[in-house]
């Protein structure tokens, strides 16, 4: 029989150490990450204290910096990062507005599981701030409402981050808290789980979403901002549409130049030697069964489109992934009073094929000028407003001769021609964790650094794509994790956890932890949860009679079950654009949260007893 264990001074300490942070934590008198590093810096102090050498090893109190997990969560932020730079997710979103239709019940399970897959091998908040705008996109063209998709959305990046070891925090770090002689866990041995708790989270909002997801109007972000912003602010009220010209159309062999000073329109998009191009030079000439993109007032565009003998499409189609919300908009361009451009006029200045500017309207004196702008000489204080590609709005932001005023917009440039380089560094990173003996950190930072030299992304690019923050809470975080452990504080709580569970069954006790596990993410990061509770959880399956491995695994798990409050970063993201109330997050997380960990104690048990 094993000898009980004693509460001991230094597990006092432990355990008022282990107070302290959560205090720090809830309380949010700091930052949490501030506040790990504050709690290791006390604990390589207090031994010095006599009788605390235990505690840690000085020495060896920043290896956490250096460890597996950390290095890890550093390369899948880089790998993500140089993904989203290609432009993959932008190719990604446009297929889902083409076979989604225009109903939410399968809206959802595309944007559902999109977001998912991504977030299985990327930060889960990466993943939501990815399909933010794509969602705003959906819901305008579909009529669906932002708090209808964008719910399910946000749930589903945290449930993709259970797919795989590397789609989450808490699993990166789960093995690096497995005692020695524990078996580690591979890349995918989570992934049964995870697809489980996906298609729940996903049948769950289809069949019982209309009464649990809010019907908010008004939302934060629609399809209708810019629009209404234009009519407000510039009396404009335009809109796109993509059309075909006509066999018998008389805008055959016409340039755009000529159609835009005829008709008073824009050609916002054209075919330029059978490749569709935004804001196409003047020149450009219109062929008969080419599509064309044209901007212009809203009651006019039918009539100028029946006039002319082109026929209309209800959705833009080639040009869907060019003039997707996330690579091209408005702009508004000021001509400052140092500007060289001064005295000059648009077509003069070639402004579409030199700056990538195709100009709605020029704004001067209180008064939005429409007609005659190609002629019209450029003044100090003139607005552009213009439609562009975010990479040409950026090229501009850094010309002396404009000051961009729009500030909302991706600044940095996609570099779709570096996909190639992107995807064989992504596999081959994959390849390297599944196939090599490599440690998961080296063959992550294999796919990191591939990204770098190839040009996916600059080395500044990669260090922004860190979040040091999350870096910072987890290598401070496992110093206090390991003297748990050294002192024997995991094993004594899970001691007098198990007096109190006395009689109940092990999977009762597994429930206890999944629940001890959900609880504490709601309250501190699931990173900190992690840390603390992993080896509190192998001490209880040691005393128990349990697998080591299933109790650290539901620690793992159940620390991404944040979904019943807004305080998991995804669930901050969405809930200002959705229009979420933290009523909204208790509605429909409380039966998520459930749903959760009834899924995942069941399968876990099914694939680990």
């Amino acid at each position: 029989m094993q000898e009980a264990l004693t509460l001991t001074p230094q597990m006092m300490v432990v355990l008022s150490l282990l107070a302290f942070t959560v205090f720090l934590f809830v309380s949010e008198i700091v930052r949490v990450d501030v506040a790990a590093v504050l709690v290791m810096v006390i604990l390589g102090l207090l031994s010095l204290v006599p009788g605390l050498g235990q505690l840690t090893d000085a020495k060896r109190l920043f290896e956490g910096f250096s460890s597996n997990a950390v290095i890890s969560i550093i390369a899948v932020m880089i790998i993500g990062a140089g993904l989203d730079k290609t432009g993959m997710m932008g190719r990604l979103a446009a297929w889902i507005l083409r076979v989604g239709g225009a109903t939410e019940a399968r809206l959802i399970p595309l944007i559902a599981g999109a977001v998912g897959f991504i977030s299985s091998f990327m930060q889960n908040v990466g993943a939501a701030a990815l399909f933010l705008p794509v969602v705003s996109r959906v819901s305008a063209r579909s009529g669906v409402p932002m708090s209808r998709l964008l719910m399910p959305m946000g749930y589903c990046a945290i449930l993709g981050g259970t797919l795989t070891l590397v789609g989450s925090s808490p699993l990166i770090l789960l093995n690096d808290l497995l005692p020695s002689g524990v078996e580690r866990f591979k890349l995918f041995e989570v992934t049964p789980i995870g697809l489980a708790l996906i298609v729940a989270g996903i049948v769950y909002f289809v069949l019982a979403g209309r009464f649990v997801l809010p019907f908010n109007t008004s939302e934060g972000m629609s399809g209708e901002d810019v629009r209404a912003y234009l009519r407000r602010l510039y009396g404009l009220d335009l809109a796109l549409r993509e059309a075909r010209v006509g066999a018998n159309s008389d805008l055959i062999d016409c340039s755009v130049d000529e159609i835009e000073e005829r008709d008073g329109v824009v050609i916002v998009g054209a075919m330029v030697d059978g490749v569709a191009a935004v804001a196409p030079a003047r020149n450009v000439v219109l062929e008969a069964g080419e599509r064309f993109v044209v901007a212009a007032e809203k009651p006019q565009l039918e009539a100028w489109l029946e006039q002319h003998g082109a026929d209309g499409e209800a959705e833009l189609d080639v040009f869907d992934e060019l003039l997707a919300p996330t690579r091209a908009g408005v702009g508004e361009v000021v001509i400052p009073a140092r500007s060289n451009l001064i005295g000059h006029n648009i077509r003069e200045l070639w402004v579409r094929k030199t700056y990538g500017l195709a100009v709605l309207a020029i704004h001067r004196g209180g008064k939005t000028l429409r007609k005659g702008l190609r002629d019209l000489p450029l003044a100090a204080g003139d607005t552009l407003v213009c439609h562009n590609t975010w990479e040409s709005l950026a090229r501009v932001d850094r010309d002396r001769d404009f000051v961009v005023v729009t500030t909302e917009y991706p600044h940095e440039e996609e570099r779709p021609h570096k996909i190639g380089f992107a995807l064989f560094f992504f596999v081959l990173a994959i390849g390297l964790v599944l196939f090599s003996p490599l440690r998961l950190s080296v063959s992550l930072m294999v796919g990191a650094v591939g990204m770098v030299i190839s040009g996916v992304l600059h080395m500044d690019e990669a260090y922004k794509a860190v979040d040091w923050k999350t870096v910072f809470l987890l290598a401070a975080l496992i110093p206090l994790g390991m003297a748990m452990e050294r002192t024997g504080t995991a094993a004594w709580v899970a001691a007098q956890t198990l007096d109190l569970l006395h009689g109940v069954p092990l999977w009762g006790i597994e429930a206890v932890v999944a629940i001890l596990a959900t609880a504490f993410s709601l309250v501190m990061s699931n990173v900190g949860a992690t840390v603390l509770l992993v080896p509190l959880a192998v001490s209880m399956a040691v005393e128990a009679g349990g697998d080591p491995r299933l109790f650290a695994l539901i620690v793992g798990l159940a620390t991404s079950n944040s979904f019943i409050i807004p305080t998991h970063q995804v669930n901050a993201l969405i809930m200002g654009p959705g229009g979420y109330r933290v009523k909204d997050y208790l509605k429909a997380g409380g039966v998520m949260t459930v749903l959760f960990l009834v899924v995942m104690l069941v399968m876990l048990n099914l694939f680990y007893s």
